[in-house]
């Protein structure tokens, strides 16, 4: 993107157009969490039988709008034996992180706001991050349900995290480069999903696993320890919890889009699928993970805490690892190895 645009009299105000290029994501990231709520209470309730949000505002679309309001003007109470400053703090951190991930996203090529070389390991600290704000909610609370949901929640994350990790290696090792865009661009004649199909499988359940997504929403499960690290949480600080849940979701979705499904690039370079622009093709993507994301939580009961740990430990952890070598000593066996 435009690094310096020059206005009027000479000068140049590069801090307007950036303030402009995060609007033009963060407003519509905001948005697309807020519906993304009703598309989950809609998807769920008709694999349910039943009708969902139809109340509020036409066919419900209003709901969202509804929710935010009553959290907004709700009580936010602050627990007597909390310590504040870090009880506030949590929430905030899962948000902000929660949209700082998408400053190197490419929706098309060139729409990016940075653009830079080691793109996927930025993605893959941000994302590593978000425990920090689960535990200082489980930590704060000074209660024993958070500060064991807490536990469950960076037990899981760390875990499945090292399973991320090898999948994103096997990725850079086809591609050979970290830069987000160069992966998009190395997908123009066959996207990852098809060669890397287990790593596919494995990244998305990781995923889930990453962002307390059902079936291993075991951090907040209720039928053990109530409702988790956000127990003690009310009104617009539940809230931030609730978005940056559903902010992660939608940036964990564009990962998996770029890393596997060619990110902006068409079905196939042809007329007229070549004629869409690229960002509907993200987008579309994007939503059709979602909407495995919603199919998942629909379909499959919560995971035992034991069962979590022995799919991350001994069959993702294993299977990755004997990927990443597999993929090596292919590229090196058949002279693949990629020379930008």
């Amino acid at each position: 993107m435009v690094d310096w645009i020059v206005l009027w009299d000479g000068y140049a105000w590069p801090g307007i157009i950036i303030v402009a290029q995060v609007l033009l994501i963060v407003v519509p990231l905001l948005l697309a969490v807020a519906y993304l709520t009703y598309a989950e209470r809609k998807v769920i309730a008709a694999m349910q039988l039943r009708k969902g949000p139809n109340v509020v505002g036409y066919f419900g679309l209003m709901q969202p709008i509804a929710d935010a309001v009553k959290l907004l003007f709700k009580e936010t109470i602050l627990p007597a034996g909390a310590n504040k400053v870090v009880f506030i703090m949590a929430p905030m951190l899962v948000f902000i992180l929660g949209l700082v991930g998408w400053a190197v996203i490419p929706f098309d090529e060139g729409w990016v706001l940075a653009d830079i070389n080691v793109g996927i390991l930025y993605l893959f600290a941000i994302s590593s991050l978000g425990v920090y704000g689960v535990l200082m909610a489980g930590w704060a609370s000074n209660s024993k349900y958070p500060f064991l949901g807490a536990l469950r929640a960076a037990a899981q994350m760390v875990s499945y995290e090292v399973s991320m990790g090898f999948v994103i290696i096997t990725v850079l090792i086809v591609v050979g480069s970290l830069n987000l865009t160069d992966i998009v661009l190395a997908q123009k004649d066959l996207w990852f999903v098809v060669p890397l199909l287990p790593m596919f499988v494995v990244f998305f359940i990781s995923t889930l696993a990453e962002t307390n997504r059902s079936p291993f929403d075991l951090a907040e499960g209720e039928s053990e320890i109530v409702a988790g690290f956000f127990l003690e949480y009310s009104s617009f600080t539940f809230a931030l919890f609730f978005m940056g849940e559903y902010a992660n979701m939608i940036l964990m979705s564009a990962m998996t889009t770029i890393l596997f499904l060619g990110g902006w690039l068409p079905i196939i370079d042809v007329a007229p699928f070549n004629w869409i622009p690229g960002i509907v093709w993200f987008a579309g993507k994007v939503a059709l993970v979602l909407f495995c994301f919603l199919w998942v939580r629909a379909t499959f009961p919560r995971y035992r805490y034991d069962q979590l740990m022995r799919l991350g430990w001994k069959v993702f952890l294993p299977l990755s690892l004997f990927w990443v070598v597999l993929t090596a000593g292919v590229v090196v066996a058949f002279d693949l190895v990629p020379r930008n």
